[in-house]
């Protein structure tokens, strides 16, 4: 990992702080108020409770970058994929994922690289902090913030190895991932340090998220903190996408279990103090109300503090038009039909279909989307389709299918068959899910080729599981700077 403040040990904690005073979860946050210190040496950060809870700020704030889950990752995965056509080839927005032509010194790849080890160290900061300055803030409270900070680094780590590893499933984890960091980096000491397996950052991350279950807070005091804030269902429902990449079917089961009780619909939560549920209308969840019990965790805009221009996902998609929805790709599909809700979130210019789930204009305020409930719910329908409980499978699907279009069945013929079950599933995802940094993950993780697309004027052929290029390379600045990698 590069340390860009690598003589200044008092600098890191600082921005650290500084930053996280202005990370809000809605733009009316008191915090926004706050006159910002301008000096706090090392000693001093963890002095006051206010401090510390900057540095908890500060964590999401890192995790916020644009080229994170400020929205760009969304991006980056989904290009992968075919269900998005690229108009302008521009290396700026996401061509280089689309046309799977990345390199080691591309800006998006140094960025993400760079952007993931940010919230990575901020998080192993205050987890060290906390450790050495205890009886600032009750002990419960510690265990809380260190909590959110496990949560943060399992993402991160998760987005790293997704993007930078080879899947899991090739090879049950053996290949080389990506460096295992778990101390905090206040100088250029650490900076060689080799790759951990596949396996071994799969195992850190469900540790992680298991602690952060146990230390999470059941929920907050307002559904906005619900939303933008992680507590035990949101570790929850990440372990379902976790075990979900590694095909370990039992184990999502369990964890989905905790948050769906019942074997039929509405599937809504009883246990946590959240109770997660599909929003009846999924067009809500993306346009007036970001914070209903469907959205488990999201990434906040607020006026003083979004993404903007080119950082932008709303911008890349929405206003600059760079992408159209494929029409022969998921689009074009049967399972989706006219009448689906879903199809409100894109809209139609000149003969083409745009994607507008992020639709505000400037200044970008739409909250970006880390894990949804009808993702838990596709996440388990999958995992019972593969292990036999088709019924409770086909429940699942028809759940979230039929939240957007009520009057539609699937057939006894796919309902009955398990490869056309999960068949529909992955398609369903790619219905429900588009957009959200998807499609690129579900193709590696099935260790699925990458697809050829394309129109008359841009095309990119496809690449086999076995091509350098399924994955990322590795980012130049972690290069230079490391010699074991």
């Amino acid at each position: 990992m590069k340390i860009y403040l690598k003589s200044h040990r008092k600098s890191i904690a600082t921005i650290l702080l500084l930053t996280g005073i202005l990370f809000t979860s809605c733009e009316n946050n008191e915090d926004l108020n706050i006159a910002p210190e301008t000096t706090v040496s090392d000693k001093d950060i963890f002095k006051t409770p206010a401090r510390i809870e900057g540095l908890v700020n500060g964590i999401y704030k890192a995790f916020k970058g644009a080229s994170l889950y400020g929205g760009r990752i969304l991006l980056y995965q989904d290009q992968k994929g075919e269900d998005f056509i690229n108009i302008t080839a521009n290396n700026f927005t996401g061509y280089e994922s689309w046309n799977n032509s990345y390199s080691s010194g591309s800006n998006d790849v140094n960025n993400l690289w760079g952007q993931a080890y940010s919230a990575i160290n901020n998080a192993n900061i205050l987890i060290e902090g906390l450790a050495v300055n205890q009886g600032v803030i009750t002990e419960q409270k510690a265990k809380e913030y260190i909590g959110e900070a496990k949560l943060v680094r399992a993402l991160a780590y998760y987005t790293l190895v997704i993007n930078f590893g080879q899947p899991y499933n090739k090879d049950a984890g053996a290949s080389k991932g990506v460096p295992l960091r778990l101390k905090a980096e206040t100088g250029p000491a650490n900076n060689d340090l080799a790759r951990s397996t596949v396996a071994e950052i799969y195992t850190q991350i469900l540790k992680d998220l298991d602690d952060a279950e146990a230390a999470l807070p059941q929920s907050y005091s307002t559904a906005d903190l619900n939303t933008t804030r992680a507590h035990v269902s949101t570790a929850i429902a990440i372990k379902t996408r976790v075990y979900l990449t590694q095909n370990n079917w039992a184990k999502v089961i369990e964890e989905a279990k905790k948050m769906v009780p019942q074997t039929q619909a509405p599937f809504s939560t009883t246990a946590s103090d959240v109770k997660h549920a599909l929003q009846p209308d999924i067009t809500v969840v993306f346009s007036s109300n970001y914070a209903t019990v469907e959205s488990i965790f999201s990434i906040p805009m607020s006026s003083l503090d979004s993404q903007t221009g080119q950082s932008s996902i709303a911008y890349i998609y929405n206003t600059n038009l760079e992408y159209y929805l494929n029409p022969t790709g998921i689009l074009g599909d049967t399972q989706w039909r006219s009448s689906d809700k879903r199809r409100d979130l894109t809209r139609t210019l000149s003969g083409k279909q745009y994607f507008k789930k992020y639709a505000k204009p400037s200044p970008f305020l739409d909250y970006i989307p880390v894990i949804r409930y009808s993702e838990v719910l596709l996440n388990y329908a999958e995992a019972a389709a593969k292990t036999g409980n088709l019924t409770l499978a086909a429940n699942l699907l028809t759940a979230v299918h039929q939240r957007s279009d009520a009057s539609y069945a699937f057939s006894g013929t796919v309902t009955s068959d398990p490869n056309l079950l999960i068949e529909a599933i992955w398609k369903e995802r790619r219905i429900e899910l588009l957009g959200e940094g998807f499609r690129g993950p579900d193709l590696l993780r099935n260790l699925q080729t990458l697809p050829a697309k394309g129109d008359n004027k841009l095309q990119t052929p496809a690449v086999p599981s076995s091509a350098v290029n399924y994955i990322f390379p590795p980012a130049n600045t972690e290069l230079a700077v490391n010699k074991l990698y």
